[in-house]
């Protein structure tokens, strides 16, 4: 695969148009087509965007031969439907996280990417972050000694928002666990490994989704602090605290542009600054994969996303909240 890799654009929100601006930045690669329900807004973004095509409906773009890999940025219920779709045409998919709403869909959709042969990844793009990268390097070099303590919260005010939208409505799998939940999880999974024990809590929206959860992750030698919440703003400054250090990651942690290192009464600030908006990251690992013939990624794997959903799963069942459609 020599020449540039053909992208493709499903669901043409705020995060796609992110997506987009920062594929710009590669020169090996390019946006070849778009797909929206409404055709006049998949125009509208192919215009803007200068990709070559735009469809009505997502099955004409999966079938377009000139598309390589599809982007899959459709609110959280359509992700596995959607990539399965895409991945039965044969194309390879970056979905956005979650990759699925429940273990059952991770399950289906990895076992499709293995039938068809195709590349499948989460998009969890803070995986790829230039600053997490060197810290979870920095934690594995022992810099910080033995990892004892982890702490990160990811937090916005959401309830003036409408009900029947994305982040507070149960049919479209709202909340704050599955929307941002998954950043504070996900660092706390990277860093110390799958939990040994989750105690967790949450605070429950008159819709039934959830606006707080408050999760104490226990490991045979450390614990994790993590939360998530819709309901007021919180700091977003994560910490990594070993027997010899402590390392932050500057607000916002989940896209941090720097960190720091505390040791023997020293700090040691880096700036890491990304490009554009961070996705550019991920838009290389998925580039690079597919250059190499790879059908998944060693960063981030489909393991590494069937832990992190059943994680997910069990906070879920421990706080009582099910989707309509899971019923």
């Amino acid at each position: 695969m020599k020449e540039k890799i053909r992208w493709g654009i499903v669901g043409l929100g705020n995060i796609a148009q992110k997506f987009a601006d920062d594929l710009k930045l590669l020169a090996d690669g390019e946006l070849t087509a778009v797909a929206s329900r409404d055709i006049q807004k998949a125009n509208r973004f192919r215009e803007f965007n200068k990709a070559r095509y735009a469809f009505g409906s997502y099955q004409e773009l999966f079938n377009c031969s000139e598309v390589d890999v599809v982007y899959i940025a459709t609110p959280h219920t359509s992700h596995a439907e959607l990539s399965i779709m895409a991945m039965n045409a044969g194309r390879n998919v970056l979905c956005e996280k979650p990759m699925g709403i429940n273990r059952g869909e991770v399950e289906k959709m990895i076992a499709c990417a293995r039938m068809n042969k195709v590349f499948l990844m989460e998009a969890l793009w803070s995986r790829f972050n230039p600053s997490i990268k060197k810290v979870k390097e920095l934690v594995d070099e022992g810099s910080i000694g033995d990892i004892k303590y982890l702490r990160a919260d990811f937090s916005f005010y959401a309830l003036d928002r409408d009900e029947k939208g994305r982040l507070l409505n149960p049919a479209l799998a709202g909340g704050s666990l599955l929307d941002i939940g998954i950043y504070p999880i996900f660092l706390a999974y990277l860093i110390l490994g799958y939990p040994e024990k989750i105690l967790t809590s949450s605070k429950l929206y008159k819709t039934g989704v959830d606006i707080q959860t408050s999760m104490i992750f226990e490991y045979s030698n450390a614990q994790a602090v993590l939360y998530s919440g819709l309901s007021s703003n919180s700091e977003m400054k994560a910490e990594i605290s070993g027997s010899e250090g402590t390392i932050y990651l500057a607000p916002r942690w989940h896209e941090a542009q720097e960190y720091s290192v505390e040791k023997n009464d020293k700090v040691e600030k880096v700036h890491l600054p990304t490009k554009g908006k961070g996705y550019e990251y991920e838009i290389e690992e998925v580039h690079q994969c597919l250059r190499n013939g790879r059908i998944e990624s060693d960063s981030w794997t489909l393991k590494n996303s069937t832990d992190l959903i059943r994680i997910m799963d069990d906070i879920r069942k421990q706080t009582g909240v099910v989707f309509p459609f899971e019923k």
